[in-house]
């Protein structure tokens, strides 16, 4: 089989569509208002059509597939060819799976998997107030984490990040609010302290940890970082354990802590980039702003 690529073009003029092809094969010429580049390879960069310009009678992409090109696909991004086939399979689970009644709890496969725990902090409440605890500690290292971050190392990444995944947990929390699991089983020492009351999706204890762990990871404390997801791995087994959570809530918290960390790094990015562009009468503001954005970029 000949050499395979996956090639990216980085002409900021034009607009790439990235394509699965095979060394040294181009498309063909059709006249169309297509361009097609070579790098110093010989590789054709196939794809690329000029910015502004709608391709309507150029052939389509899937007719240009070879025998060649599929294998390629099937034995270099095995993954997506993974979800394809999960796509395909749980689109025949949902078609044919019998929907749980408005009467019936909720089914939760996690709840299903963590059954012997649950029956064992049913019946030795000491044990679970003790993880209860524990799991207390494990926020407030958390809290201490992100804020530490900012406060003293002068990093606000993590901490605008918790505030954009608390503030979205909020809304959501309060706009859908689940039912308690049935089987709850509560402390007063676990967090929020004093069996008050807590939004169940999506789950800030796991989202808070994802988020310290981003950070520890951007400014290579590696051990730490892998330490939190250990921890976190731990506190999921407990949350489910107790029918603290769903495992949808611990899912999607896992999510939202990517995603915040990262529309934060966009925020602090282009805050970075303003106070360095824009002439402002403020200039105290501006060399905090760019104060913050170097201590960012320098880890």
């Amino acid at each position: 089989m000949n050499d395979v690529v996956v090639t990216t073009p980085s002409s900021s003029s034009s607009s790439a569509v990235t394509l699965l092809t095979l060394k040294h094969r181009g498309p063909k010429s059709n006249g169309s208002d297509r361009e097609s580049e070579v790098n110093n390879d010989g590789v054709i960069i196939m794809g690329m059509a000029k910015k502004g310009h709608v391709t309507t009678n150029a052939q389509p992409f899937f007719m240009t597939w070879t025998a060649q090109d599929l294998l390629h696909v099937a034995r270099f991004h095995w993954m997506p060819c993974v979800f394809a086939a999960g796509l395909l399979f749980f689109m025949a689970v949902e078609y044919t799976l019998r929907m749980v009644p408005s009467s019936s709890p909720p089914f939760d496969l996690g709840f299903v998997a963590t059954r012997p725990l649950h029956r064992l902090l049913s019946s030795s409440p000491r044990l679970n107030t003790l993880l209860a605890a524990l799991n207390t500690v494990f926020v407030g290292m958390q809290t201490t984490y992100i804020l530490w971050s900012f406060l003293i190392e002068g990093r606000p990444r993590a901490t605008i990040s918790a505030l954009f995944m608390f503030t979205c947990r909020g809304i959501l929390g309060y706009s859908t609010q689940l039912p308690l699991p049935q089987g709850f089983l509560g402390s007063g020492v676990d967090f929020p302290v004093g069996n008050v009351s807590f939004f169940l999706f999506f789950s800030g204890h796991v989202a808070g940890s994802v988020i310290a762990s981003l950070d520890m990871r951007r400014v290579k404390r590696w051990e730490l970082a892998r330490m939190f997801d250990a921890l976190n791995m731990l506190q999921a087994v407990r949350l489910l354990g107790t029918r603290g959570h769903y495992t949808i809530d611990l899912a999607v918290g896992v999510g939202a802590g990517i995603l915040f960390d990262s529309l934060a790094g966009k925020y602090v990015e282009s805050k970075t980039k303003l106070a360095t562009t824009t002439i402002t009468t403020n200039t105290k503001e501006a060399s905090f702003t760019k104060r913050i954005g170097k201590i960012e970029n320098d880890h």
